[in-house]
């Protein structure tokens, strides 16, 4: 949840509130959380919990309701916008939609009409939805946009027989299999559309209808196909939206600054389509300024193509991102912009919003100032390319920029780094896994990606132009989006100190969280045998961050002002931050529209879901193909280490791959085994023995399941020995480990728990 802000209309005394008081908070905030409430009254130690009994009492009363986890609000209360299910029809065939989180949440009439695009809403379907107060005072949901698939809809792979045709789903957390009629003109591996019709018997399968083929499981690209229907990535684009995307013309330098003798370059992956961001660094001369750099950082310039309410517009806004599969992309906009007329590619003129940047000797940004520009790009680069550049190896490419670019962009991110290490954002180390297709589609290996400085370099001047548009639409009270990232929850610091302490790592009570005590701690155990686990620990700690019409800064990155500009080819906040600046500096006529403001908070809404989407895609499809990969080695044993521990058995990622697994309770003996949350370790009732979280082991691969992206594994290793000196785990929380707690346990990794990968996109990092 993102931090709640204090309302505006009322001040709140600080200390423990009184019942009416806190309700008031809560009703004028909507929704909140223990950690806001405590914000807003200054509340600390004993205070919290007295807080936190006194909303326990006026839960049971019914005054207040749960949403989510964490969450709160006043009872029956609703957000301005929310995610919501159909799940009833009225009596007069009106469609019913409830809160996703809120068992006490109302039902709310669906208003008619909306965002239709893909067919109108139906049972099961899920929603976000916009709830606005009528004048009759009664309630009423307007719909903004349709997430996903509908729950009455599955997609899975047929199964024939003489006797019936069967969908298994492709979802690991569905169970149902679907019955097809026997007519259906469908073949055993096709990967197919269903829609359930009834339920059959009630203890038999139900039957369900044929909608579409998608594909054959037997595919090369079968897996990011089903990632994409899975989880309702908008594919393709409309015939308007790519009619105006052929339509458009190569940029002129009419209204823009000629930026051409500028030697601006390219620096991507390897294996990069799209190139919407340029850089070029060199000393600055102004003797006020010795030892300070001038950065440029040239961006393509999207908003010139993709307009205000046009179908191009529409389309991106949907789509939200481009999604990133090991052997497609998803793109936001159609290839004649993305991979033509807004890619800067080398040696052809483009249109650019560029920002200067003037840093000082010490690393601090001292000025910047925006432009709309044409620029040429000199040279297309690969990480790699530069980086052996630079390290002494130069090829006939990098070689004559050596001296006169690659070198002064090296030195201006020595100097910009001095700013960063004071800033000191978060330096939280994770992996990322380089999927390596051969000409047959086929996977050839499974390595881990290199983090070299080139990568880094890139990532900062990114970071300071972000910074630089945030500033300078806060500085023109224009509306923007930002990217914001709150500070840990209480909550989440409490269990890191509990686990720390099981290490016998110090981390005093009520510290506060900042990013630089954090970086103590992972620099402090770096060297140690528990550097992965605390590095593993200390990220699951970390909130998600989102894009707001709201402020509240980036911990992460530990910025106070952030808004995504670098990359509007593939993220449609970036688009909206360009039309901000265009109409904030006076740039042109095709700034912000009306529609683009009124809508922003909605917009925010959206692209954080898209996001999120995407992610969950992604990853999806990458445990898909490394579980194929691995198919051909069910027996084989491997190295890996314990990433994540629950009752029902232990996470394991292998090291040579970075693939998730899980060995069952029922691979680890057959005593009883007590899931002790606080050290995160599985426990052995009668001897004690642990298999602690970051332990590495053996484990062999039992069963590889590409269709779902499950790997089960066996463990090899013994337990680690028990530990003396640790406070006896709480009883109740028992697996047996000769048989599987409540049936077949789900594969994967546990949710929540992020993947040993980068969050990037075409190579940049989502920050």
């Amino acid at each position: 949840m993102a931090r709640s802000k204090m309302p505006k209309s009322t001040r709140f005394a600080k200390g423990v509130p009184d019942r009416e008081t806190l309700l008031k908070f809560i009703r004028e905030s909507g929704e909140t959380d223990k950690a806001a409430i405590a914000r807003a009254f200054g509340l600390k130690g004993e205070d919290r919990r007295v807080v936190r009994s006194l909303l326990q009492t006026l839960e049971a009363e019914g005054l207040l309701g749960k949403r989510g986890r964490k969450g709160v609000a006043a009872a029956g209360a609703l957000p301005e916008v929310g995610v919501a299910d159909v799940v009833e029809r009225s009596t007069d065939g009106d469609l019913l939609v409830k809160l996703t989180k809120g068992d006490d949440a109302p039902l709310v009439p669906l208003a008619p009409g909306g965002d239709a695009k893909g067919g109108a809403p139906g049972m099961g379907d899920r929603l976000l939805v916009r709830f606005v107060t009528l004048e009759s005072g009664e309630t009423e949901a307007r719909l903004i946009k349709r997430l996903g698939q509908s729950a009455h809809r599955i997609l899975g792979v047929v199964r024939k027989s003489n006797r019936e045709v069967r969908v298994e789903p492709v979802d690991r957390k569905t169970k149902d299999t679907l019955l097809l009629p026997q007519g259906e003109n469908v073949r055993d591996g096709d990967l197919v559309l269903a829609q359930i019709e009834s339920h059959g018997s009630r203890y038999g399968p139900k039957h369900g209808k044929l909608l579409e083929i998608v594909g054959r499981e037997d595919e090369p690209r079968a897996y990011s196909l089903i990632a994409i229907h899975t989880h309702g990535i908008p594919m393709g684009f409309p015939e308007g939206a790519e009619a105006e995307a052929e339509a458009a013309e190569p940029p002129t330098l009419s209204g823009r600054e000629d930026l051409r003798d500028v030697p601006l370059i390219t620096i991507d992956p390897m294996d990069a389509r799209d190139h919407d961001d340029a850089v070029y660094a060199e000393p600055d001369t102004d003797p006020k300024n010795p030892g300070g750099w001038i950065c440029w950082v040239a961006i393509a310039d999207v908003a010139a193509y993709v307009r205000p309410g046009s179908e191009l517009d529409r389309t991106a806004r949907d789509k939200g991102n481009s999604v990133y599969f090991p052997d497609r992309v998803e793109p936001m906009l159609p290839e004649r912009l993305s991979n033509g007329l807004c890619s800067l590619r080398e040696g052809e003129n483009r249109a650019t919003m560029a920002v200067r940047m003037v840093f000082g000797a010490d690393g601090r940004k001292r000025s910047h100032k925006f432009v709309r520009g044409l620029m040429r790009s000199a040279a297309k680069l690969s990480y790699e390319q530069a980086q052996a550049a630079i390290d002494g190896t130069p090829d006939d490419k990098t070689g004559p920029l050596l001296e006169a670019v690659l070198k002064p962009l090296w030195a201006a991110y020595a100097c910009m780094k001095k700013g960063r290490d004071a800033r000191s954002p978060l330096a939280i180390e994770s992996l990322e896994r380089k999927i390596a297709f051969n000409t047959e589609g086929e996977i050839a290996q499974i390595t881990p990606r290199a983090s070299l400085e080139a990568h880094k370099l890139i990532e900062e001047f990114m970071i300071q132009a972000n910074v630089s548009a945030a500033e300078t639409l806060e500085q023109k009270k224009t509306p923007l989006i930002y990217r914001i990232h709150d500070q840990p929850s209480p909550e989440k610091i409490a269990a890191l100190v509990d686990f720390l302490g099981t290490l016998g790592l110090p981390w005093t009570k009520g510290e506060a969280p900042r990013t630089e005590r954090f970086n103590k701690l992972l620099l402090e155990t770096r060297e140690g045998p528990h550097a992965d686990i605390v590095n593993e620990v200390v990220l699951r700690t970390q909130m998600q961050a989102v894009y707001s019409t709201e402020n509240i800064g980036h911990y992460g990155l530990n910025l106070a002002k952030y808004a995504h500009f670098t990359s509007p080819i593939r993220r449609y906040a970036d688009l909206i931050v360009h039309r901000a600046l265009v109409t904030g500096l006076g740039l042109g006529s095709d700034g912000l529209s009306d529609w683009d403001i009124s809508k922003m908070k909605d917009t925010a809404e959206l692209i954080t879901h898209a996001e999120r989407r995407a992610m969950a895609a992604e990853r999806d499809a990458t445990d898909r193909y490394v579980a194929a990969f691995l198919a051909d080695r069910v027996g084989a044993t491997f190295e890996g280490r314990i990433t994540g521990v629950t009752r029902f058995g232990l996470f394991v990622r292998l090291a040579e791959t970075g693939a998730d697994g899980l060995v069952p309770v029922s691979k680890l003996g057959g005593e009883f085994f007590i899931h002790d949350d606080r050290s995160h370790a599985l426990v052995g009732e009668r001897s004690g023995a642990r298999w602690p979280l970051g332990m590495t082991v053996e484990v062999r691969l039992e069963e590889a399941t590409p269709i779902t992206g499950g790997l089960l594994f066996h463990m090899l290793s013994e337990p680690a020995p028990p530990d003396r000196t640790a406070p006896r785990p709480r009883l109740g929380m028992r697996a047996r480990g000769d048989r599987r707690p409540g049936g077949k346990p789900p594969t994967g990794r546990p949710p929540g728990i992020r993947t040993g990968r980068k969050q990037k996109m075409g190579g940049k990092k989502r920050r």
